[in-house]
């Protein structure tokens, strides 16, 4: 499996105010990147505040490697406008995969981490412990837009044969 640590599924939830690309509104769909990786959302047509709860999976060979969030607006006879970016670091949620956790109640907070200048969080993200899986999740704020935010909700797929080290 050439180095497959396993799967992360990125559930897509909802953006927030995000920025008006056309008249009043956008039509905004989103792009996630990880290496050379890249998936994609449906389009919301019309709608600065959609709501996807779409899953995306991406195949996790490094773990230091950043996750990038992408937001464009469609458009039908010219190039999608952009509408914002972050990043995330998935080391903390992988961290919480690693702990020997069968015994914990569900619900149970593992971590909570703050945002900051080196993080793009718009609130603090926890990592739960939740039916029995760990799952995180975070608020990211859009960088070089004017307003937005997008939530999102990290769960890890464990591959047969595969290792997180």
């Amino acid at each position: 499996m050439n180095n497959l640590k396993g799967l992360l599924r990125i559930r897509i939830k909802r953006g927030v105010n995000l920025a008006v690309r056309d008249i009043n509104t956008s039509d905004p769909y989103i792009i996630i990147r990880m290496g050379k990786q890249k998936v994609k959302t449906r389009i919301i047509e019309r709608d600065v505040n959609p709501v996807w709860n779409e899953d995306l999976t991406i195949f996790v060979y490094n773990t230091e490697l950043p996750i990038k969030l992408e937001v464009y607006d469609h458009d039908f006879f010219s190039t999608d406008d952009k509408m914002g970016d972050a990043e995330f670091d998935i080391q903390p949620f992988l961290e919480g995969l690693k702990m020997n956790l069968k015994s914990v109640p569900s619900g149970t907070v593992i971590t909570r981490i703050k945002p900051s200048k080196s993080n793009w969080l718009a609130e603090e993200s926890c990592i739960t412990w939740r039916d029995n899986v760990v799952v995180q999740d975070l608020c990211l704020r859009l960088r070089n837009v004017e307003c937005g935010e997008v939530e999102i909700e990290l769960h890890w797929i464990d591959v047969p044969g595969c290792k997180l080290a």
